[in-house]
């Protein structure tokens, strides 16, 4: 059976966010714990996430949120781990209004397709990241798109509790 590493994003993914739900219901679930999660640092963020793949044996599925996106684009660019696949929910704009700027050194993203199969799942009301900016992370990336909608964040604030469609989403990988 496959892994999932669960990648959170700035402040972590409290109760009633999808990633602890997941982290609660689903025994195969790992969250990869960073070492601050206020004020991240990308390259201390790399060396978590690198240290946690390294970990596991067998396959790794992620499913990263907001800054943890990010982190996926920055670890695919410089890992020579491998990953059978990724879910990317709600990708922030660095370059936003809102970006938290204790974050900006996230702001660079790959310009490559990740050498793994991954699907960008993306809200039409993000405040964070708007679609169109998912879209262009989605055909960087060469990720699927998802789009669900007026969702917000697609954190805790959305109400989608277990949310099964974004676990089905990765459940062929597992």
């Amino acid at each position: 059976m496959s892994t999932v590493l669960i990648l959170p994003g700035h402040g972590n993914s409290g109760a009633g966010h999808w990633q602890s739900e997941w982290e609660l219901l689903h025994p195969e679930s790992r969250r990869v714990m960073q070492v601050d999660w206020e004020m991240p640092d990308c390259a201390d963020w790399f060396e978590c996430l690198e240290k946690a793949v390294a970990s596991h044996q067998g396959d790794v599925v992620f499913a990263a949120h907001s800054l943890g996106c990010l982190l996926v684009a920055y670890w695919a660019e410089r890992t020579v781990n491998r990953i059978k696949g990724a879910v990317l929910v709600a990708p922030p704009d660095p370059q936003g209004a809102v970006f938290p700027s204790q974050s900006l050194n996230f702001s660079a993203l790959t310009l490559r397709p990740f050498a793994f199969p991954s699907v960008v799942v993306a809200s039409t009301n993000d405040v964070y990241g708007s679609f169109e900016f998912a879209t262009q992370c989605a055909k960087i990336w060469g990720s699927a798109l998802v789009n669900v909608g007026d969702r917000g964040h697609i954190n805790s604030d959305s109400g989608l509790g277990t949310w099964p469609e974004g676990w089905a989403l990765l459940a062929g990988w597992l």
